[in-house]
């Protein structure tokens, strides 16, 4: 989980990589119109990202632990976590952070995103940290993406 430009999409594919999950980007998962809508610097509302998440929570309840799925999804705002949850109660989260500066930079840098770097902002004006009682970590992306997948496996084993 994280804000736009984090890493999720790099990450998720190496950490599924390591612990052998399938890695499913959850951008792959939005209707068009809210690729549209953020692609015109329009940032979505609760309204527009419930199916969403709730297709998320859908395709990880459905995966279970026997097949491991790991989903890069921002899930910004605790509700958003706890829409997943309801459907996938054993899920975790492992959120990418950055800060503004950092992520500004990463996001000028990347091409053919419908993401415009204008959004960033209003995703970390969002953002609600992971709290104490949500199972999850939260990782520094100054780390390369190669040491944050090892940094998730390790603590995925371990919990």
């Amino acid at each position: 989980m994280g804000v736009s430009g984090c890493g999720k999409s790099t990450v998720g594919e190496l950490l599924g990589g390591q612990i052998k999950a399938e890695f499913l980007d959850g951008d792959s998962l939005h209707p068009k119109v809210n690729i549209d809508k953020m692609a015109s610097e329009k940032p979505l509302d609760d309204a527009d990202r419930e199916p969403w998440l709730g297709e998320i929570g859908r395709l990880l309840a459905a995966a279970g632990e026997r097949e491991p799925l790991i989903i890069a999804c921002s899930a910004l705002k605790r509700k958003y976590r706890d829409q997943i949850r309801e459907q996938a109660p054993a899920t975790v989260f492992i959120h990418l952070h950055g800060s503004l500066e950092l992520l500004t930079v990463r996001m000028g840098e990347r091409a053919g995103h419908f993401m415009p770097v204008g959004l960033l902002k209003s995703q970390f004006e969002t953002l609600e940290e992971l709290e104490p009682d949500e199972r999850g970590m939260v990782l520094d992306i100054s780390a390369s993406p190669q040491q944050l997948a090892s940094q998730a496996a390790s603590w995925l084993g371990n919990h």
